[in-house]
């Protein structure tokens, strides 16, 4: 296998033009290996006869009648895949909706879209309540859970109309998405543990690829596997509070029975890739300082307590996804490339450093995943006369760095948890 085969990062030889551009590259390739959803299911699920293991709890297949798989969020479609490999045709039916076409035997794919849903995110919301709600007590079922999961998943037309108003209303509050996501919980029959009570009274196991910080992985697609601790009146606040506009809110269910045969196991999240990352920059001979995994404060909260950990021949890393109040925009680009940008224009980043931001799913609202920023960017940034701010202030972050080579390009990643970035200086002078 050829060194560009191996590479999820596609631009990764054009990139690493500099010894420091190539050793953040390889921080960044190792964090985006451990997020390999294949890879995570085949290493957390396995089969032995009709014994199925995830994550060491057994459960003895011969006691169930039919065993389907449901899924939504950015790695739904890659688990289904790895799923059949485990399970094969012992799969009775199925039907995951994600942002790729998955080549699956047993279980049915739909390519939704994000953030803002649509009708064909719909047309898989239904079919996935038939699947669950004809269920039994004999029954298993297998839900995929992942990041991208709240907008992909849609009960009915007016949730995805409601979703939409949502999300655009929110844009322009800069709030977290944990407030995003209780006012989800609470339109959706699906959501804030929705989907455990359409599938009792059958075993759910819920498979989930966290994307959200700390512990909170109830918050993960917006909860449809775990009993929900929020209220109508907790979303009713945060809409007043926000100015969010008129909503049908639903209480999510609260009965203790609905969960009794539900059990949640955390597959993956961006602590994996941190740990794998801090590993890489270990072996390239290179200090570590972790600095959190929940960066989801303000852009510019967010920069300083990076580039504070900053330190010759070292790396710090961070995860999370920081916060932005998005006015008139005029330009393309995400999250990551505006991160970037700032960084540059606010001149952070020094010789010899190299400031590296992506999606982890490879789509950072564009057809990039994320930023690189070094004084190669700054240079040729200088010599086509491109001010910074001005971009920033359009929300144009994505022309700005494709014209100066600061892209990164993966391609979709099958993956979702959270933002990874990377800071490494290594100035020999």
């Amino acid at each position: 296998m050829t060194k560009a085969m191996e590479n999820r990062i596609k631009n990764f030889d054009q990139l690493a033009i500099t010894e420091n551009r190539r050793l953040a590259l390889s921080v960044a390739e190792a964090g985006l290996a451990a997020l390999d959803t294949e890879k995570v299911i085949l290493d957390s699920v396995q089969l032995v006869d009709n014994n199925l293991s995830v994550l060491g709890k057994n459960f003895d297949l011969s006691k169930f009648k039919n065993i389907k798989m449901v899924g939504f969020g950015k790695a739904a479609c890659a688990a289904a895949v790895a799923l059949e490999k485990v399970l094969g045709s012992r799969i009775t039916e199925g039907a995951v909706i994600g942002l790729q076409k998955a080549d699956s035997q047993y279980i049915e794919t739909f390519v939704g879209t994000h953030p803002r849903p649509s009708r064909v995110n719909v047309e898989a919301g239904e079919k996935i309540y038939a699947i669950v709600k004809n269920s039994e007590a004999d029954d298993l079922i297998i839900a995929v859970v992942s990041g991208g999961g709240s907008a992909l998943l849609c009960s009915s037309d007016s949730e995805c109309a409601e979703g939409t108003r949502l999300y655009d209303s929110f844009l322009k509050t800069g709030k977290t998405i944990t407030e995003l996501n209780t006012v989800r919980k609470h339109i959706s029959i699906f959501k804030g543990g929705g989907l455990a009570k359409i599938a009792y009274p059958a075993t759910l196991l819920g498979l989930i690829f966290s994307d959200v910080p700390g512990d909170n992985f109830g918050n993960v697609a917006s909860g449809p596997t775990y009993q929900d601790a929020t209220t109508i009146e907790d979303a009713r606040r945060i809409i007043r509070e926000n100015n969010l506009g008129e909503f049908n809110l639903i209480e999510t269910p609260k009965e203790e029975r609905y969960f009794e045969k539900t059990h949640n196991f955390v597959l993956v999240s961006n602590k994996n890739a941190v740990a794998a990352m801090e590993i890489c920059a270990t072996e390239l001979g290179l200090k570590v300082k972790v600095v959190s995994t929940e960066i989801y404060e303000e852009m510019t909260m967010a920069l300083e307590k990076i580039f504070l950990a900053e330190e010759n021949d070292a790396v710090a890393l961070a995860a999370g996804e920081p916060s932005v109040k998005v006015g008139k925009r005029t330009g393309r680009g995400g999250r990551n490339l505006h991160l970037g940008l700032m960084a540059l224009a606010r001149e952070k980043v020094g010789p010899g450093s190299v400031f590296i931001t992506l999606a982890s799913d490879g789509l950072d609202n564009s057809d990039a995943a994320g930023a690189l920023i070094d004084d190669q960017v700054k240079e040729l940034a200088k010599k086509l006369q491109l001010d910074a701010q001005q971009y920033l202030d359009r929300f144009d972050s994505y022309t700005f760095l494709k014209a100066t080579g600061g892209m990164i390009i993966t391609g979709p990643t099958g993956a979702n948890v959270s933002d990874l970035m990377i800071l490494l200086t290594k100035n020999n002078g």
